[in-house]
């Protein structure tokens, strides 16, 4: 195997690729990149076992045939040799060195190859079963429920951001068990197929910043047992699917409230965001409504307390309830609109924040029990 390429070109396409390799695996090989030249052109590939990269590689097959390197030495070579402008690179596989000669400018590294039979086959996307979705539609919508995804890996279902798309919607959620978040987003046209699957949110994270590197109109999505191959501007990212039932969320979702207020979105967020400073140890966020104000109020042991009084349109019974501070403010943030919906039922049921605007989006809170 040799090739040529710029260096530029090559180093870009290395800290895309050397996301996916492995940094604790018992394979040696999953911590490196595999270098594939062949008559199609040059790819660069990486896998932890988890979640796959392959991104193309602008540059001249020499001689066909691949190696693997390690991935943190060869991003960190490639990086040394710039600075001077743009150098051409080769690199050579020297099998009876068992090495590839790397040369760039006036500098040779000769760097030791991983077993190359220990890299893995990579999925390929099956033809009768890909559907294009539109990329800015499917960025928003990760964007909204990525952060309700557990990292809890005891429950691994719920470490995944369920993906459903038919017709002209496409639906993600996401919980963690303490929130639910669901998004809906209507597409400008019909889908020519179906999606569904349970996909660990840490894929669907490095596929949006593929996407927006990439500047890409158009995502390609392939369904097949266990896996899922998303392909987008040349570069496919491919990943396990996540094995377990995801809960049924619109069970979750209560049928009716007690209070449903308008308030705006900005002003409430700012005064959790100050509030929350002294929310600290664990210490909920507590939401006192009386009525046409709503107190929000802060104590930490050993810290301090804080409070900040808004007008708020809430009529009825005082009501008080508890919240994690970080949640809370997560979905005020992915709000869209100027305004938001706040609908209550009493202290000990969750709470949901949906967009005034109707954007599609639910987020449920579970409440925090207080103490008196």
């Amino acid at each position: 195997m040799k090739v040529s390429t710029g260096r530029d070109a090559l180093f870009s396409q290395l800290q895309t690729v050397t996301r996916a390799a492995s940094t604790r695996s018992a394979i040696q090989a999953l911590s490196g990149v595999q270098l594939l030249a062949g008559a199609d052109g040059i790819e660069l590939r990486a896998t932890d076992m988890e979640i796959g990269l392959r991104v193309p590689l602008e540059g001249e097959v020499v001689r066909e045939g691949a190696a693997v390197l390690p991935a943190r030495l060869l991003v960190d070579v490639v990086r040394a040799l710039g600075g001077r402008g743009e150098i051409d690179v080769s690199l050579e596989l020297r099998a009876a060195e068992q090495d590839v000669e790397l040369k760039g400018g006036n500098a040779t590294f000769h760097i030791r190859t991983l077993r190359l039979e220990d890299f893995p086959p990579f999925p390929e996307a099956e033809d009768g079963q890909r559907v294009q979705v539109p990329a800015a539609a499917f960025v928003e919508t990760v964007a909204k429920v990525q952060r309700s995804a557990s990292r809890d890996e005891t429950r691994p279902v719920l470490t995944g951001i369920l993906v459903s798309a038919a017709g002209d919607e496409l639906r993600m959620v996401a919980t963690d068990s303490y929130r639910l978040a669901v998004k809906e987003t209507k597409l400008e046209t019909a889908l020519d197929g179906t999606v569904e699957a349970n996909v660990p949110a840490r894929a669907l994270g490095e596929l949006t910043r593929i996407i927006g590197a990439a500047e890409a109109e158009a995502l390609t999505v392939s369904v097949r047992t266990n896996q899922v191959v998303f392909e987008v501007g040349g570069t496919v990212l491919s990943s396990r699917l996540i094995d377990g039932q995801f809960p049924n969320y619109r069970q979750l979702l209560p049928d009716a409230y007690e209070h449903e207020l308008r308030l705006a979105a900005g002003e409430v967020g700012d005064v959790v965001r100050r509030i929350s400073l002294l929310a600290q140890k664990n210490a909920p966020l507590r939401l006192a409504f009386q009525e046409g104000e709503l107190t929000v109020s802060a104590r930490t042991p050993d810290i301090g307390e804080a409070s900040e009084t808004v007008p708020v349109p809430f009529a009825g019974e005082p009501l008080e309830i508890g919240f994690n501070p970080d949640f809370l403010r997560d979905g005020l943030e992915s709000m869209d609109g100027a305004d938001v919906l706040l609908k209550l039922i009493s202290p000990l049921r969750p709470g949901l924040l949906g967009s005034a605007d109707d954007s599609g989006f639910q987020y449920l809170l579970m409440p925090i029990r207080l103490n008196v």
